[in-house]
């Protein structure tokens, strides 16, 4: 059986992960980027007016589950998959299981209220991408919403990131336009799309929260956010 490509990084992931780029955009906050995307789906649920408080909650590819522990408090419970064993190793207080094959998801039909896959699809090729979305549409109750998250391949210092990152040698990004193709596919409605990475940490925390609010739609931001809903049938 092939070792899964993540179990290779384990132990040095977050030394694989230093870029210059990346770190000055990170700045004194090793987890800024996981902060960022917790903050993004906060402000999800909040215009939204839904309290996710009594919401199940699963991320698909959770890696060493850093957004399962910063969102462990929003939701009723939490739960991650991984292919790799060595990457969720570590992660404690969650159910948490290891995906076999490529885009399988080991949860029950209509489990959760809220899935994410984030910066998971650039590493799924491209041929598994509407399987691993028809997945997510699977565990969700109706009704729910399923948000990926994935670097945006229009911003030049992402592309620059990605391309010298040792993780993501065999990384395929993908654009937003690709990424709405799968969701309708697989069968969600498009809710909201957003771009957002466009300020380093030591703005963010000034002003740039607001800034990045306004420039959500404009598609030159590091990564985006897609959140997608699954209809509500007759038969629901």
């Amino acid at each position: 059986m092939n070792q899964p490509e993540f179990d290779r990084y384990s132990a040095s992931y977050l030394d694989l992960l230093k870029d210059p780029v990346r770190d000055f955009f990170a700045g004194k906050e090793p987890g800024f980027f996981h902060t960022r995307k917790r903050d993004l789906i906060r402000d999800y649920f909040r215009n939204k007016r839904i309290d996710p408080t009594g919401h199940d909650f699963l991320d698909i590819g959770c890696g060493k589950g850093e957004l399962l522990s910063l969102l462990s408090h929003d939701f009723a419970s939490c739960a991650g998959c991984d292919p790799s064993p060595a990457m969720i190793r570590s992660t404690q207080g969650f159910d948490l299981q290891v995906q076999s094959g490529l885009g399988g998801v080991p949860f029950d039909d209509a489990r959760f209220n809220f899935v994410t896959a984030v910066c998971v699809y650039h590493h799924v090729p491209p041929a598994h991408r509407l399987g691993l979305t028809r997945e997510a549409y699977r565990v969700l109750k109706p009704g729910g919403v399923f948000g990926i998250i994935e670097h945006n391949p229009l911003n030049p210092a992402t592309r620059l990131i990605v391309g010298r990152t040792p993780v993501d040698a065999n990384a395929v990004l993908l654009s937003a336009s690709e990424t709405c193709r799968w969701m309708r596919m697989a069968g969600f409605h498009i809710d909201q799309l957003r771009y957002f990475l466009y300020v380093p940490q030591f703005a963010y925390r000034r002003i740039g929260r607001k800034i990045e609010s306004w420039l959500g739609k404009i598609p030159f931001g590091g990564q985006y956010a897609l959140f997608g809903i699954k209809a509500i049938t007759h038969n629901d």
